[in-house]
């Protein structure tokens, strides 16, 4: 039983279990995570099987795949040199986070996304990638990054600073972005799920009034499913971003 908002974001075991000191339980998070995982994989076998099935004029799974598709294209486009070469893992990472987000909306499961040691390790992978990616394609030119074309030497002292220390904040604003919406969200869920529960109880007719909080969490639940959109959505264009920076530099 959960007695605050907060506790739906702990990690509870459900099958414990210890091996020469390490721990090795079944927890809540796992099982998530692998139901994430079951479903993008699905999702992939899904398309392979369809291949030779496909229709000029979208109908039912394929309007979904294409839909899909189409997000994923539009934020690639925004890599000016080479985006192409992106589109599978981008639309992996855009998928992934999205199951991850939906899943996170059914009633006792478990959100991945709100959990700050997943959206870090995977901004931080990217972050890796992206910096491995200009470096080597550009070599030591990948450090023009810092400075602005055309700028003078007292204001580069200033600039290259500023440029590098914004660079480093890279993968820490978009793990902790992703993190911060999706735990707000769900926290706001709880705390109104909560309140109409409480007025639900009470023995007379004050107990009619529940009605108004439970409407209201009706509509906060479609905010919270567009939440979970626009955020994967976020976490890909930035990555998009993140890549032009490396491919194209300025």
């Amino acid at each position: 039983m959960m007695y605050s908002p907060l506790d739906q974001f702990k990690i509870a075991p459900l099958i414990s279990c210890i091996f020469l000191g390490i721990d090795l339980s079944i927890t809540n998070f796992l099982i998530a995570s692998l139901l994430a995982f079951f479903i993008l994989r699905s999702y992939v076998f899904f398309i392979k099987s369809k291949t030779n099935s496909f229709f000029l004029i979208p109908q039912g799974w394929q309007n979904l795949i294409e839909k899909m598709y189409s997000v994923t294209a539009q934020s690639t486009s925004t890599i000016s040199v080479g985006g192409e070469k992106y589109l599978p893992f981008l639309s992996v990472v855009f998928i992934f986070i999205l199951i991850n987000n939906l899943i996170g909306l059914v009633p006792y499961s478990f959100t991945t996304t709100s959990y700050i040691t997943l959206t870090f390790f995977m901004s931080s992978s990217i972050f890796v990638g992206v910096n491995i990616i200009g470096f080597q394609k550009h070599g030591l030119d990948f450090f023009s990054i810092f400075l602005p074309p055309k700028m003078g030497f007292f204001l580069a002292l200033l600039l290259v600073p500023v440029e590098f220390v914004s660079h480093i904040a890279k993968p820490i604003s978009l793990g902790v972005r992703l993190f911060i919406n999706l735990m707000a969200g769900h926290t706001l869920l709880k705390v109104i799920v909560g309140f109409s529960w409480k007025m639900l109880l009470v023995e007379n007719l004050t107990a009619i009034m529940f009605i108004f909080p439970l409407i209201v969490l009706v509509i906060l639940m479609f905010l919270e499913l567009g939440v979970a959109l626009i955020q994967a959505y976020v976490f890909l264009t930035l990555t998009c971003i993140y890549l032009n920076d490396s491919e194209a530099l300025h």
